[in-house]
C-alpha cells in the first residue's frame, strides 16, 4: 500500500508540474507570438484573430484548411501584401482565437467571417482564397454576400463526395480523428503534447520519434507526413505553430471541426453555383482534375488549372502559382494594382 501511494503521489506531483509548464509556456507563447495581429470582438463576446498586411484594394482574404490557421498562408500572404491588401484570421477555436459553440459548418463561419470584417472597419470588395475546408467556406461566402465578392480562389477545395455521408467508407477515418484529438486534450493539458511538438519542430525530434514509436506505425506516419508538410513553411513560423499543437484548446477546436464534417458535406453538396464571379480553381496534378459538371456546380465562370507539381498543400508546393492566381484576379478587380513575382 506504501508503494502504491509513493506511486501515485509521484505521478500526481508529475501531473500539476506538467499542468503548471503547460500554463507558464501558453502565456509565453501569447506574449511572444501574438503580437503580429489584432483581436476582433464579435457580437457574442467571442474574439478572432485577425492579421492584415498591403493597402489598397480590393482585400484579399484567406481562410486556412480545416484544423490550420493564419499561418498556412503566412509565406503567401506577405507576397499578395506587396500589391494590394490582404486580411488572414484563425477561426473560432483555432490560433489565437477564443472558442465558439456554433457547429464549424461553411454557413456559420462565413457569417462570422463577414461579421468580424465588418467589426474590424475592413470593406468590400474582397478576392476570397481558400484551401480545402475553406475553399468551401469561402463558395458559401460568395454566396451569402455575393456584392461583396470580387473573385475567388480555390486551392484544392475540399470534394464532398470524398466524405460522409457521400461516402459512408470515410467515417472510420473521422471517427479515427475525434478519438485521436480527444486523448490529445489531457495530453496538452499536462504539458506532454508541448514536450512533442517543439521536438518535432523545433528541436532534433527524438522525443516526438520515440512518442510515435511507442503509438505505433500509424502515428509513425502521421508524424512524418506533418514534419514534410511544416517543413515547407517558413522556419520562424514553426515555433508558432509548435505553440497552437501545445495547447488544449486546439485540440478542442480541431475536434469540433471534424465532427461537423458530416453537416458540412449535406450543407454544400447540393449547394448553388456562384453566379457572376469569375472562379480560379487549383487543382493537384497528384488528383483527378474536376469534369465540367462539377466546374459547373461551383460556378459559372470557373477556370481550373493544374498544379503539375502539387499535393494537396499547393499553396506550400507551389506557391508561385498561387500567388499569380491571386494577382490576375486583383489586376482584374483593380488594373492599376502593382504586379510582383515570387
Amino acid at each position: 500500500m506504501v508503494i502504491f501511494a509513493c506511486f501515485f503521489g509521484a505521478l500526481a506531483v508529475l501531473i500539476a508540474a506538467g499542468c503548471l509548464y503547460q500554463s507558464i509556456g501558453a502565456h509565453r507563447d501569447r506574449c511572444r507570438y501574438a503580437g503580429f495581429g489584432r483581436w476582433v470582438t464579435l457580437g457574442d463576446g467571442n474574439e478572432r484573430y485577425l492579421v492584415e498586411k498591403g493597402s489598397g484594394g480590393p482585400t484579399v482574404l484567406f481562410e486556412s484548411g480545416i484544423a490550420a490557421t493564419n499561418l498556412n498562408w503566412r509565406q503567401i500572404q506577405e507576397i499578395v501584401s506587396q500589391f494590394t491588401h490582404t486580411a488572414s484570421y484563425d477561426r473560432g477555436g483555432l490560433g489565437w482565437s477564443s472558442p465558439t459553440s456554433s457547429v464549424r459548418t461553411p454557413s456559420n463561419i462565413a457569417c462570422e467571417l463577414h461579421e468580424m470584417l465588418e467589426s474590424a472597419g475592413i470593406k468590400p470588395p474582397y478576392i476570397l482564397v481558400g484551401h480545402s475546408f475553406g475553399g468551401l467556406v469561402m463558395r458559401r461566402y460568395a454566396l451569402l454576400y455575393p456584392e461583396d465578392v470580387a473573385g475567388a480562389v480555390l486551392v484544392d477545395p475540399m470534394r464532398c463526395e470524398e466524405w460522409p455521408p457521400l461516402d459512408p467508407a470515410k467515417q472510420a477515418t473521422l471517427d479515427r480523428g475525434i478519438r485521436l484529438t480527444g486523448i490529445a486534450i489531457p495530453i496538452a493539458r499536462c504539458g506532454l503534447a508541448r514536450l512533442a511538438v517543439t521536438s518535432l519542430l523545433c528541436r532534433s525530434g527524438r522525443l516526438s520519434g520515440f512518442l510515435a514509436g511507442a503509438a505505433g506505425d500509424g502515428s509513425k506516419h502521421v508524424l512524418s507526413r506533418i514534419k514534410d508538410e511544416v517543413g515547407k513553411m517558413p522556419e520562424e513560423v514553426r515555433p508558432i505553430v509548435a505553440a497552437h499543437w501545445s495547447r488544449p484548446s486546439y485540440y478542442v477546436g480541431m475536434c469540433s471541426h471534424v465532427e461537423a464534417v458530416p453537416d458540412t458535406v449535406r450543407e454544400m453538396q447540393d449547394a448553388d453555383p456562384i453566379l457572376g464571379i469569375p472562379v480560379t480553381l487549383l487543382t493537384p496534378g497528384k488528383s483527378s482534375p474536376l469534369g465540367r459538371q462539377s466546374l459547373d456546380q461551383i460556378g459559372d465562370n470557373v477556370q481550373q488549372i493544374i498544379a503539375a507539381a502539387s499535393a494537396h498543400w499547393i499553396h506550400l508546393d507551389e506557391p508561385d502559382l498561387v500567388v499569380d492566381s491571386i494577382r490576375e484576379m486583383v489586376v482584374a478587380a483593380a488594373p492599376e494594382a502593382v504586379s510582383v513575382s515570387v
